[in-house]
């Protein structure tokens, strides 16, 4: 089942996290042990990131240092296969503008078709390091919108190039971000909201939003959202405290506002065990209040945070 199906199947809240391919040269047992502490609370799905090249500095034998094009998490397909055929779980890769060709990514819908994964994130992605602002490849493109037209024109059974393919494909399902408080690159709420709208147009199913600590925001982008006439599921990104450097740190990041009862039991901690124990209790209250709400799903940024996740799962699912 696609991942739409699977968030519309019962009445209940899904349960749903996001994880990252292991860095280069470390396997993939760390990743495996961290999937087996949420899989008791029945994930419908497990997304799966895809991270760019990007520039490394490494120094040679004379000492010199040399600048190195490198992608540090390569992967995303085979740990998606991976977790499908170790868990039995329908799994959703992120697909990039950043950093990759349309002909990559025609390459990638394609060992994903071989492997049966026709479930996607479709995603702009972010600027390298190396850049001032968002540069895609030669040939590549600027917004998520344009990957997806890319993506339709393979679900009928066109290559990039307009060759038709022999056999038409199964179809991939895609899904595509979105922001309560608005895209950093964007002039105003009410544009993104227009761009949103746009991807839902193009046939993005549903919504994942970025990371918020403050429900009344997600609330208030979910009914102006309505309002423009967007009527797919709109899924809530969550992801607890565990450090006292993010206070800081997830704000200036993923450019979102803390509230202030929020920021104010930050600045009482002591340690990461005080915060980790306040991001468990913040997140369970957010979740609650977002399930008897009627979200259609809650999807968990699972990175350095799984064992506050497994916590907060235990509580509300």
């Amino acid at each position: 089942m696609n991942v739409i199906d699977l968030i519309n199947e019962d009445k209940q809240t899904a349960f749903s996290f996001e994880v990252l391919p292991p860095l280069k040269g470390t396997g993939i047992d760390k990743l495996f042990a961290d999937i087996e502490k949420l899989m008791p609370y029945n994930p419908k799905y497990i997304n799966i990131t895809t991270h760019r090249s990007e520039y490394i500095y490494s120094q040679e034998a004379n000492g010199m240092f040399c600048r190195k094009l490198t992608r540090r998490r390569p992967g995303t397909v085979a740990v998606a296969a991976s977790i499908k055929t170790k868990f039995g779980v329908t799994v959703v890769p992120h697909i990039l503008c950043s950093g990759y060709t349309p002909e990559e990514t025609e390459y990638t819908l394609i060992d994903l078709q071989f492997l049966g994964i026709t479930d996607l994130l479709v995603l702009r992605g972010d600027k390298a390091p190396h850049q001032k602002s968002f540069t895609p490849e030669a040939g590549g493109y600027n917004h998520a919108i344009d990957l997806q037209l890319q993506i339709n024109k393979y679900n009928e059974g066109f290559f990039f190039d307009g060759k038709e393919m022999e056999k038409h494909p199964v179809p991939f399902n895609y899904g595509v971000a979105c922001y309560p408080e608005k895209h950093e690159e964007s002039p105003n709420a009410e544009r993104d909201l227009y761009w949103l709208k746009k991807k839902v147009e193009a046939g993005a199913q549903y919504a994942v939003t970025q990371m918020f600590f403050d429900n009344k925001k997600f609330f208030d982008f979910v009914d102006k959202a309505r309002n423009a006439g967007i009527t797919i599921p709109i899924i809530p990104g969550i992801k607890p405290f565990k450090k006292l450097g993010q206070l800081n740190v997830l704000p200036r990041t993923f450019k979102i506002d803390l509230p202030e009862e929020l920021a104010s039991e930050v600045r009482k901690c002591k340690s990461d065990e005080d915060i980790a124990s306040l991001g468990c209790e913040w997140t369970i209250n957010q979740c609650r209040e977002l399930i008897d709400n009627g979200v259609p799903s809650i999807h968990f940024y699972s990175v350095g945070a799984v064992d506050s996740i497994s916590k907060i799962a235990k509580e509300i699912y």
